[in-house]
């Protein structure tokens, strides 16, 4: 799944990014209605083919870590691929599991996630942009 991800533009309505990290408030997944927000072990993810694109996930965030795809910062680029390769073989092998619920709740996270910090007191500038984008 990575290599066809690289090989081809990411379609994705909104993106988490480094902000999440180190805070999963949890607001973004009570309030999306098709609960395609999941919860891995540092930050929430959105599965990019469950998304509806009505934006309520963004405007509850309180940390502002949810971005329509083609507002992400040029450094937040790489959670793209973060949020959509969670749901691979790289990482929880889920794919498409149709809404967050209990059973799918994951101690991991893409290795992104590894190379950042995050959360209210850090800020992106944390991520090294050489290696995530």
């Amino acid at each position: 799944m990575a290599r066809a991800l690289r090989r081809r533009k990411l379609v994705m309505a909104y993106v988490i990014a480094s902000t999440c990290i180190g805070v999963k408030d949890g607001a973004c997944q009570e309030a999306c209605p098709v609960e395609c927000i999941y919860e891995g072990g540092r930050m929430m993810y959105i599965q990019p083919d469950e998304c509806i694109d009505c934006g309520l996930c963004l405007s509850v965030c309180p940390v502002d870590a949810i971005y329509a795809q083609d507002e992400l910062p040029e450094g937040e680029r790489g959670f793209e691929r973060a949020n959509a390769e969670f749901f691979g073989s790289m990482v929880t092998g889920w794919g498409s599991p149709g809404g967050a619920d209990a059973a799918h709740v994951s101690a991991l996270d893409h290795p992104v996630v590894l190379m950042c910090g995050g959360g209210r007191r850090s800020s992106p500038r944390n991520c090294d942009r050489n290696r995530i984008g």
